[in-house]
């Protein structure tokens, strides 16, 4: 989410910090698991940034279903497109705070507060487009061009239809 579709890919993690295996007995939740995990501080600073994303979209299923609950395998409950019982498991709580300190408490919240940096949505969306389009990713040389593109679809509302007519008319686009 942070790299492909905000174009502000997380940091790296410190080179010194080794893989680990939090003690996550008793989490019964993602939430819950994440939690024991951010109680390491060397996880919990890289944490901070790549969760809050991930907690916006819980309320989407592995497949794009809605859910307000995870499922919980049971021996009472309805049967699944598997066969195997389930009954609904813990709430999903999507709320979280942005590294800003901007709350949000669903993914309508989360989609908000990311429209509030519109030129930023449409630089990174410039970027991959330009990146399919030519077979080759930006440069830092390409930097002008890309602004200069992301400027002229802001004056024209940001529309989509604006963002194609610029890059195809680009000379970045034209002879790269």
């Amino acid at each position: 989410m942070l790299e492909r579709i905000l174009g502000t890919p997380p940091t790296k993690p410190p080179p010194d910090i080794a893989a680990i295996e939090p003690d996550i007995r008793g989490a019964t939740t993602i939430r819950e698991q994440l939690a024991k995990h951010r109680q390491v501080e060397s996880c919990a600073s890289c944490h901070r940034e790549i969760d809050p994303p991930g907690f916006a979209l819980e309320s989407f299923d592995v497949i794009g279903g809605w859910r307000e609950n995870y499922r919980s395998l049971a021996n009472n409950g309805e049967r699944d497109s598997q066969g195997r019982r389930v009954r609904p498991g813990p709430a999903v709580d999507p709320a979280d705070v942005l590294q800003d300190g901007r709350q949000f408490q669903n993914i309508d919240d989360y989609k908000k507060l990311i429209l509030e940096d519109k030129d930023q949505l449409t630089r990174n969306l410039t970027e991959k487009l330009l990146a399919y389009a030519t077979g080759a990713a930006a440069t830092p040389l390409d930097r002008p061009q890309i602004d200069a593109i992301v400027h002229r679809v802001s004056e024209q509302g940001h529309g989509f239809r604006s963002l194609i007519h610029e890059i195809v008319q680009s000379t970045l686009f034209q002879t790269k």
